[in-house]
């Protein structure tokens, strides 16, 4: 048994008098909790600019007003002067850094071996030659033949000639060996830096291609062909009409009857042509304006709260800046 069936019973008890007052207020309170409540307000759909993060000017538009795109169709094309240059440049950089890495991971031709060998034998035959002029003067002083500066330059002779050897050996070792590790990870880190730097550049020119993210209508166009544009500054709005939504705002009295899931029924305004079904999505959580500490009971109760609905089902019939109505409950 409800509170009301009892308080029907106990007024029954104490007579027809208390049965009529309780039961006209127990159809009162049935009627406020079955009424509906109405709002309304206006479609609106997700906006999406569409800008490219650097100045630019416009080369083309390929979409107007109210024309409805697809996702992946380019809507607009922008250009910079510099970057077709910047493109070749950068393209160039990489080229060289290839090439250098890949000398480097190849390590020496059959060439470049074959001259260093011959420079080896070569070194090796002055050695000797001027080691051996340096005995047959070494032997000649001692039989003061020559001079003393005469054996000295023949001693220095042998002693360059055996240095030339070394550093020819050494350099036919190295050829051999190879490119050291550390020149090559060096190599790879310039090509690296290389390709980093072209793929900002090609991101710069993909970014002066404007792309429709999404299927949509588009709802403004803000500038002509020739114009300059500064970075970020759209020059289309492309409106999502695949998720229309109403936002309407309602009395703070009435708030406590709606929840976030709620279905209400959207009409248009003023009619009874109804639009379709729309879902409760969002309920801000504040009112329209910050009130007062001071305000009285009865203003409170007229603060309006805004509340956004998403149409279950959106058809071509739904179109943005339409008037409606909304009813929520029964």
């Amino acid at each position: 048994m409800t509170r009301i069936d009892r308080d029907i019973s106990s007024a029954w008890r104490r007579g027809p008098a208390w049965l009529v007052v309780v039961v006209v207020v127990a159809a009162a309170c049935n009627r406020q909790a079955g009424e509906s409540i109405l709002a309304r307000g206006t479609v609106e759909v997700p906006e999406i600019d569409l800008a490219a993060p650097v100045a630019a000017r416009i080369l083309s538009i390929r979409a107007d007003e109210g024309v409805d795109v697809r996702a992946g169709d380019t809507v607009a094309l922008l250009t910079q002067a510099d970057l077709p240059s910047a493109l070749a440049a950068q393209r160039a950089r990489v080229g060289m850094a290839q090439a250098n890495l890949r000398d480097l991971e190849v390590g020496a031709r059959p060439e470049e071996l074959r001259r260093a060998t011959t420079e080896v034998e070569a070194a090796r035959a002055e050695a000797e030659r001027a080691a051996a002029d340096q005995d047959r003067m070494r032997s000649l002083f001692a039989k003061q033949v020559i001079s003393k500066q005469q054996l000295d330059q023949a001693e220095a002779a042998a002693r360059i000639g055996l240095e030339r050897k070394r550093g020819a050996e050494e350099s036919l070792a190295m050829l051999r060996a190879g490119t050291r590790r550390d020149r090559v990870s060096g190599a790879r880190a310039d090509l690296a830096n290389a390709t980093a730097a072209l793929g900002m550049v090609e991101a710069r020119a993909t970014d002066l291609v404007l792309i429709a993210p999404v299927a949509g209508r588009i709802l403004t166009r803000q500038a002509e062909p020739g114009e300059w544009l500064a970075p970020g500054a759209a020059p289309l709005t492309l409106g999502e009409i695949g998720r229309p939504y109403v936002r309407v705002f309602v009395p703070a009295s009435r708030l406590a009857g709606i929840t976030i899931g709620d279905t209400a029924t959207v009409v248009v305004d003023g009619t009874d042509q109804a639009l379709g079904t729309a879902r409760v999505v969002a309920i801000n959580t504040k009112a329209e304006f910050t009130p007062r500490v001071a305000l009285t009971e009865k203003e409170r109760a007229d603060l309006l709260f805004g509340v956004k609905l998403e149409f279950v089902h959106p058809t071509a019939r739904i179109h943005p800046g339409l008037w409606v109505g909304v009813r929520f409950g029964t």
